[in-house]
């Protein structure tokens, strides 16, 4: 974060971090109808430049995924905005105007009618030259916001100004990202005070009572703040009020308030909380609207049920290791009928050991009972070169801990992936992102952990020995994407100490080999990639092999040529409707790529609470959108990979990640990936086959407000009389003749399974 030098700059990047609108407050000019052009051209800077023939571009998402597949290089967005003398008029501060844009991937240079006010999230003042432009190709993750004086001659009140960024991308994804909406305001209140609702959890405790929590933050260094808070919590479908507070509050520099609001309220309905804080002599007030998380799966029977695959494949000879995912009351009593030789269940445990039959396939008779009854299940074991039969569940060190991440946090993330029951719904991984690596190798080559990971060895002992595997990370460059050492020269040897250490997971970071590669052609490409898998195919351990890459060369083509188990289709994930929606909703072409042992990767979940380093916060993603994240991914076959910190589990996240037959659309052994079947007035239709013929479809509402969605058979090629089941409601919803109608909220989803009457 070299590159942000100016105090005000950085406590606002803190506040936007944080915030999560779920529509924009008035004094906002709207930076909309971008126009998108590759190349390069200072021309394209001029006021007067005609960018008529441009595309239109969304730039809350990278060019890769809007037509430039695979672009580098050069290129330019502009955007034409009226910039009203009331925005001056209405505001408390009258002295700054603040240019909102997101982040950009990887250099960028922004321009305001024809001159240059900024550069890699630094400031240039009026008349001042930039030192260079390409600058650090760690750019990319600098969040883009410019302050300018009101008087600046770069602005021009009451007409129209031309927005125009100038971007190289050095490789991978390139552009703008992340950020939803783009916008030109007055620095003003709602600048410094952040009504964060994203603060801690919501939470029920007994019955219907509930809990939530606002933290009314200062984020100044030297302005207090006196005025009127107000919350209010209402039932959407009546609009009845149930909870209402009002009350005057100071708030000092660098200060907070937390107001704790205790309520009734049946969760499994729609409430919204709506915020708002009037400080004396603001014309807009600084204001907050959420829908509270809502739960729609049932409780978790007491009767005993087996979760989780229905499939496994291990290689013959190597080590096997397999924990039955049971739910029902403690405790259980496990067994296996017809377990190959060399197999063993722990009756107490559930977890299956020992070393894998030679090759075939092995159909076992799984049995789980407790005092209210038993469950039974079959579970195929496939001995053979073939591994990740179903999509990877677990759990990944990066979007929480990012570089701080340590033995204890992996060590607490195996415990309470047992605790917090998500192993019983069939979470098995835990993966240790970058940030491991020792700064150098010891004499023989060999690489070791740094003073954060002393001992792998006893590591994976630790997290085998709750039924959980081990994961770990690299990059076939001489360095990662942290700066820590990466595998080139070393392929063999890492794989043999990988294996040595008892790691059954490894994701290969591409990084700094674009250094190594000679071009971007496929045979580069590929190389890294197919060298590794050779390595671990000649050690004793079965390590799925995970392909990060970010989707170039159309890698869905040919990563299981090259022996990858899943391969990344896009770049990095971030926790917004923008960057979620944009990569999940891009999945079409890539699907007839997927299936057992070879996977499309849309990149990890962002549920729960991350922060991609030590400060945390809930994701950004409102609970309508956290539900169509999850049906999203489980309808794409996608590797289901959690990263938050599982130490903060609230009853929604819990229960929005324990979802059985949600789930079970994810771990089909059929291995199907779902396809887009219709799209249309900002809603679109998904379809995936499964095992037992029947489908699985997601109803998905893009759009900002609630609608009635109309699902005819007909155009999903389906016979009229279907039977449906809402899967998130675990519930029988009838027959239904030609067609289905469903209430779908904004940025929500109707998840059901159907099959004709007849079956």
């Amino acid at each position: 974060m070299k590159h942000q030098s100016i105090t005000i700059i950085i406590f606002l990047a803190l506040l936007f971090s944080m915030c999560r609108q779920t529509k924009h407050p008035a004094g906002l000019v709207l930076l909309d109808n971008w126009r998108f052009k590759t190349g390069d051209s200072l021309a394209y800077a001029k006021s007067d430049y005609n960018d008529g023939d441009w595309r239109s571009i969304n730039p809350a998402i990278y060019w890769e995924q809007q037509g430039f597949p695979e672009y580098d290089g050069y290129a330019w967005y502009r955007v034409a905005f009226n910039l009203p003398n009331s925005l001056k008029k209405n505001s408390y501060f009258k002295d700054s105007v603040l240019i909102t844009i997101g982040k950009i991937d990887d250099t960028e240079q922004t321009f305001l009618n024809g001159e240059l006010i900024g550069e890699n999230a630094r400031l240039i003042p009026a008349g001042q030259k930039p030192d260079s432009f390409e600058g650090d190709n760690q750019a990319y993750s600098l969040f883009r916001r410019y302050l300018l004086a009101v008087s600046d001659p770069r602005l021009k009140w009451n007409k129209q100004n031309i927005l125009s960024i100038r971007v190289h991308d050095h490789g991978g994804m390139g552009g703008l990202y992340e950020l939803d909406q783009q916008t030109v305001s007055m620095l003003d209140v709602k600048d410094f005070v952040k009504l964060d609702y994203a603060a801690s959890p919501f939470l029920k405790s007994v019955a219907d009572s509930c809990e939530k929590t606002l933290l009314v933050r200062n984020l100044s260094a030297g302005y207090s703040f006196s005025g009127l808070l107000s919350a209010e919590i209402t039932k959407d479908e009546t609009g009845e009020v149930i909870f209402t507070r009002a009350e005057r509050i100071s708030i000092k520099p660098g200060e907070s308030f937390r107001l704790t609001m205790r309520f009734k309220a049946d969760i499994t309905s729609i409430h919204v909380a709506s915020y708002r804080f009037e400080q004396k002599g603001i014309r807009v007030p600084v204001a907050e609207t959420e829908i509270l998380p809502y739960i729609l799966t049932p409780v978790t029977s007491d009767m005993p049920r087996i979760n989780g695959a229905k499939i496994v494949g291990s290689r013959p000879g190597n080590e096997f290791l397999f924990a039955v995912p049971a739910t029902g009351k403690r405790p259980l009593e496990f067994a296996a009928e017809n377990l190959p030789p060399g197999l063993k269940i722990d009756p107490e445990t559930g977890i299956i050991t020992g070393i894998t039959p030679r090759a075939g396939k092995y159909v076992i008779q799984l049995m789980v009972k407790n005092l209210l009854g038993e469950c039974r299940r079959e579970l195929t074991i496939v001995s053979g070169n073939d591994l990740a039969l179903t999509p990877p569940m677990g759990w990944n060190s990066w979007n929480c801990w990012g570089l701080s991440v340590d033995a204890n946090k992996v060590k607490q993330a195996a415990d309470f992936m047992v605790s917090s029951g998500l192993r019983d719904h069939g979470w098995s991984y835990i993966n240790i992102d970058d940030g491991w690596e020792t700064d150098r190798r010891l004499s023989s080559g060999e690489i070791t952990g740094n003073e954060k990971f002393p001992d792998f060895k006893e590591l994976s002992e630790y997290v085998h020995g709750k039924g959980l595997k081990l994961g770990i990370y690299s990059s076939p460059g001489p360095m990662t994407c942290g700066g820590y050492l990466g595998t080139y020269g070393h392929e063999m040897q890492d794989a043999r100490s990988f294996a040595r250490w008892g790691i059954d997971y490894l994701k290969y970071d591409w990084c700094s080999y674009g250094q190594i590669a000679r071009d971007n052609s496929l045979p580069e490409l590929k190389k890294p990639y197919r060298m590794m898998r050779e390595a671990l195919n000649q050690t004793n351990r079965d390590i799925v092999f995970s392909l990060c890459q970010y989707g170039m060369g159309n890698v869905w083509e040919w990563g299981e040529e090259v022996g990858g188990n899943l391969w990344r289709t896009t770049g990095d994930i971030t926790d917004t409707w923008a960057s979620m929606s944009g990569i999940g909703f891009n999945q079409t072409v890539q699907g007839q790529y997927a299936g057992p042992g070879h996977w499309n990767d849309p990149d990890m979940l962002i549920v729960g609470w991350v922060g991609w380093g030590p400060n945390l916060h809930t994701t950004r993603l409102t609970a309508s959108e956290q539900y169509t994240h999850i049906s999203l991914w489980a309808l794409l076959a996608a590797p289901l990979l959690l990263g938050n910190d599982l130490s903060r589990l609230d009853d929604f996240t819990l229960n929005l990640l324990t979802n059985d037959e949600v789930l079970a659309i994810n771990q089909d052994p059929l291995g199907k990936q779902a396809m887009q079947v219709k799209t249309g007035e900002m809603t679109q239709i998904w379809v995936k086959e499964l095992e037992d013929g029947s489908k699985a479809i997601g109803v998905f509402n893009l759009d900002n407000i609630d609608k009635e969605i109309v699902v005819n058979w007909s155009d999903l090629k389906l016979t009229p009389n279907q039977k449906v089941r809402d899967v998130w409601r675990q519930k029988d919803m009838g027959i239904f003749g030609n067609s289905y109608t469903v209430k779908v909220l904004s940025h929500d989803v109707a998840l059901f399974v159907t099959r004709p009457q007849n079956q």
